[in-house]
């Protein structure tokens, strides 16, 4: 057999002309949803995300700001433009950019962004409602993986999912809508002794490490669905994912690939968090 390559082009493409309809309205009642990217410093990645970001905005109608600080930036100087940012009603999103300078506390920072304007769902706020089930903000990678298998019919309620990673970004977060959507979910990590004892259990396998071509086609039961959330660039400096791609395509049903798929996903449901942070406040308004 030989997987189903999940068209993640055409997924995006689909999701986003849903998210452009919904802005339009928004738009049309006085409420154009607005997010805010802050960066610091000139790290050449973040950039390119940035830059992505900013046109996935103007793709769909949503209002957006790019703020680009130098390294030498403070803590405090970071804050306080947040808080700016938190007291803005232009502003239904705010998204500051990884990594930051060494000399700023990361987790500092996210904890002074509004809860309900945290479009990464990072606050711990947002994170423990995540965990409790309550609506809100979702994570935007795990989220889109969500929206991947939903989309493509795959089937979660009574699957057995197994995440492997277990990151505050995507791994803990990715367990968490699995079990909401009713799968059985293990979580596999760099401890684990047995794990393509494990992996080769899964209906459905999402790999999110960092660590290229990790997962071979010995880790995979025949017929999984497999994510795979890796952005790697080895030294041939061709951009790969943690799964390896040819391999496990002749043993999965279907398969996502790196580039085109997760990681478009991914700035897709930023866009999704923004307008329904931009909704949530519009209602909130006429409640008032």
């Amino acid at each position: 057999m030989s997987a189903q390559v999940i068209n993640g082009k055409e997924l995006v493409s689909s999701i986003r002309e849903e998210i452009r309809s919904d802005v339009a309205v928004l738009t049309a009642q006085g409420n154009q949803p607005g997010l805010v990217v802050v960066i610091v410093g000139e790290d050449a990645a973040s950039q390119v995300y940035v830059r992505n970001k900013a046109k996935a905005c103007d793709d769909v109608g949503i209002y957006s700001e790019v703020h680009r600080l130098p390294e030498e930036t403070t803590q405090a100087e970071l804050i306080a433009l947040i808080h700016g940012f938190n007291a803005n009603n232009r502003i239904n999103g705010i998204l500051v950019q990884s990594p930051l300078p060494k000399h700023i506390n990361e987790e500092a920072v996210v904890d002074e962004i509004d809860p309900a304007k945290d479009v990464d769902c990072f606050h711990p706020i947002n994170v423990g409602n995540l965990m409790i089930g309550k609506d809100g903000m979702k994570p935007c990678t795990p989220h889109g993986v969500i929206e991947i298998l939903k989309r493509t019919g795959v089937e979660i309620a009574g699957k057995h999912a197994v995440v492997v990673g277990r990151s505050n970004i995507v791994g803990k977060p990715m367990a968490m809508l699995l079990l909401r959507e009713h799968a059985t979910v293990s979580v596999v990590h760099s401890r684990t002794p047995n794990m393509e004892e494990i992996t080769k259990q899964a209906d459905i396998l999402v790999v999110a490490v960092g660590k290229a071509h990790l997962i071979k086609a010995n880790h995979v039961k025949l017929g999984a669905v497999v994510i795979d959330v890796g952005m790697n660039r080895p030294a041939d400096g061709k951009l790969t994912g943690d799964v390896d791609f040819e391999a496990v395509k002749e043993i999965a049903s279907a398969i996502t690939p790196v580039p085109g798929c997760v990681g478009p996903m991914t700035i897709t449901m930023l866009l999704r968090n923004t307008v329904d942070a931009a909704s949530r406040a519009a209602k909130a308004n006429v409640s008032v």
